[in-house]
């Protein structure tokens, strides 16, 4: 049973699950405040829960003192440009075109991969099955319907989550380009604290301050997706890091986000029941997963 939950696929189902249940509480808290404000708390305390799994200490500091510049640059794409796209984004976009934008990142964190690893190149097969994918985002997405908008805003919030995008793709190479070098939780540590820090000080420049004077619904979203950020993006840095893991084939597995997001939907939100064409859209996703683990096997 140990060996089960160790294996690497698990563990990526397992950290896209925990991912999937972040929608919920992003709504909740955002009633309260401001969006930057609360993604900059919210990774600062998840880096400080991480704290107590580095097994040894010291090595915090000796990371920070022989690597400060690889640290940086970690959190520089993982959390910091990353996560200020993507809220700055997503507020100038309708959800739909949103979602279709966030789904495409198994795409563009292979076609990052693909650029910046000898040993990660991205097959025309690969391709073909990455794009089914995001067929089935896109399916689920537009059966929610497309609302009207500006056209200018629409093009710069794409073009923000494109780079959002683009910026887990590069920290997703920087972070496995670590392999052997800092411990994937020492990293996560290091780079999600100081990164959510710097993410709050920027909200203080654009956003107006809004207080810790909160009801309890914003502590407890708090709470939850301090937790989910330190689970989920520890065990993905944990496998990042692993012998013979590829990020492009880690990263497909992020097209179930929005099947088990839908799902928890269903399961918890009032109102919201399984139709046809969303069901259909899971099963594309499903099958493009499917295929692309056939086509990696054969390639190897």
């Amino acid at each position: 049973m140990r060996h089960f939950f160790s294996h690497t696929y698990i563990l990526a189902i397992i950290a896209c699950l925990l991912w999937s249940t972040a929608f919920a509480g992003i709504k909740i808290g955002l009633e309260y405040t401001t969006p930057l404000q609360f993604a900059g708390i919210r990774f600062f305390i998840a880096g400080l829960m991480i704290i107590p799994l580095v097994k040894d200490r010291k090595q915090l500091i000796t990371s920070l003192k022989k690597y400060p510049l690889k640290v940086l640059r970690v959190s520089i794409y993982q959390t910091i440009v990353l996560y200020s796209l993507f809220y700055w984004g997503v507020s100038m976009v309708p959800g739909a075109i949103a979602a279709i934008i966030i789904g495409s990142q198994p795409l563009f964190a292979a076609l990052v991969s693909n650029a910046m690893q000898k040993n990660d190149r991205l097959s025309l097969k690969k391709l073909a099955t990455i794009s089914l994918g995001i067929l089935g985002i896109i399916l689920i997405a537009y059966h929610k319907g497309w609302e009207s908008n500006d056209g200018v805003d629409q093009l710069w919030g794409i073009a923000i989550l494109i780079f959002a995008n683009i910026a887990s793709g590069i920290g997703n190479v920087y972070v496995a380009r670590l392999k052997g070098i800092i411990s994937p939780v020492a990293l996560n540590s290091m780079q999600m604290s100081f990164g959510g820090m710097v993410v709050f000080i920027i909200s203080l420049f654009i956003e107006p301050f809004a207080g810790f004077s909160h009801p309890l619904p914003y502590f407890l979203s708090l709470g939850w997706l301090s937790f989910i950020s330190a689970a989920a993006f520890t065990i993905w840095f944990l496998l990042l890091q692993r012998p013979g893991v590829l990020v492009s084939d880690l990263n497909i597995w992020k097209f179930i986000i929005p099947i088990f997001g839908a799902i928890l939907s269903w399961i918890i939100i009032p109102g919201e029941s399984p139709e046809l064409i969303p069901i259909v859209g899971m099963i594309i996703i499903g099958t493009s997963l499917i295929l692309y683990g056939l086509v990696n096997k054969r390639s190897r």
